[in-house]
């Protein structure tokens, strides 16, 4: 099974590369804490999306330290690597969107795989549930059998700011129904507030499973990625410089055509993130803990 990683991000609420802060003080990152989790559950290749210009540094930091526990390879996710039809724009700076990152995998993926985003900590549980999928999935079946890990939204809430979050609908049999992305969330003294097109602020339950962008796909997302990442670009084809084609949007679009179904895993995890600078100490709080807990040992790659 393959853990792809996306990391091309820039952080621009971080204000830097915050996929390589360190988060402990023998070093790790949160990049890490996923890696040795995937690798505990039954992954054994990784596959980083990162910017080019970024490959040194990831190869001397993240890579140097598991490239002997799991099979590495990196790609990029370039303005100009379109499906067939699709013409790269002049001018265009920002990248396509993660429905496009996820298509830059096309020729380095070829059997069940995770996607995870690199600067989140999911906890050890959501691995081992996306292995579980993985592992027993038919890659033949039609529709495609796809699945995520599903989060309490008061699990991944911040106190510095408002956050974005795809809020899901699942039936009875635990099948996504509709994911709806909701732009700004905030946490709030008594629960939370979601933020409506109009500018009101009406409260959301703060059990509300929630998509943290962490799937488990067949390969047969691929074909399906390319013919929608088309209709995204016909429909915008009057101003293409800054549109992004979302893989929540996209893993909808496939569900209401009868492409494939996504069978959602709670867990009780509590996601851990810096989407703000003030949300770094609680992070490496809330991992030290983890650490003395016995969850991990206190230098991953060490152990």
């Amino acid at each position: 099974m393959t853990l792809f990683i996306l990391a091309a991000g820039m952080g621009s609420r971080y204000g830097g590369l915050k996929q390589l802060d360190p988060m402990t003080d023998s070093g790790n990152f949160i990049i890490d804490f996923s890696v040795y989790d995937a690798i505990r559950a039954g992954f054994d290749k990784v596959v980083f999306l990162i910017k080019r210009e970024n490959l040194d540094l990831f190869r001397s930091t993240i890579g140097h330290r598991i490239e002997k526990r799991v099979s590495v390879s990196y790609l990029f996710q370039e303005l100009s690597d379109l499906p067939a039809g699709c013409e790269p724009v002049p001018g265009r700076v920002k990248p396509w969107g993660t429905g496009h990152a996820l298509l830059c995998a096309k020729q380095a993926v070829s059997e069940p795989f995770a996607v995870i985003n690199a600067d989140d900590f999911y906890g050890r549980d959501t691995f081992v549930q996306l292995a579980r999928h993985l592992s027993s999935v038919d890659c033949k079946a039609a529709p495609a059998h796809h699945c995520m890990v599903g989060f309490r939204l008061s699990n991944t809430l911040t106190e510095n700011g408002s956050v974005s979050r795809g809020e899901c609908e699942v039936d009875a049999n635990g099948m996504l129904l509709r994911v709806t992305e909701r732009p700004k969330i905030t946490k709030t003294g008594d629960g939370a507030a979601m933020q409506t097109p109009n500018g009101d602020w009406v409260p959301i339950s703060p059990d509300t499973t929630v998509s943290m962008n962490c799937w488990g796909f067949t390969p047969a997302i691929f074909g399906d990625l390319e013919e929608g990442f088309r209709t995204f670009y016909r429909a915008n084809v009057a101003d293409l410089s800054k549109c992004e084609y979302y893989l929540p949007s996209a893993v909808q679009e496939q569900m209401d055509k009868g492409l494939c179904d996504v069978k959602v895993y709670p867990t009780a995890s509590v996601w851990q993130g810096v989407t703000y600078p003030d949300d770094k100490p609680r992070v490496k709080e809330a991992i030290a803990s983890l650490i003395r807990a016995g969850e991990y040992p206190a230098s991953l790659w060490e152990a």
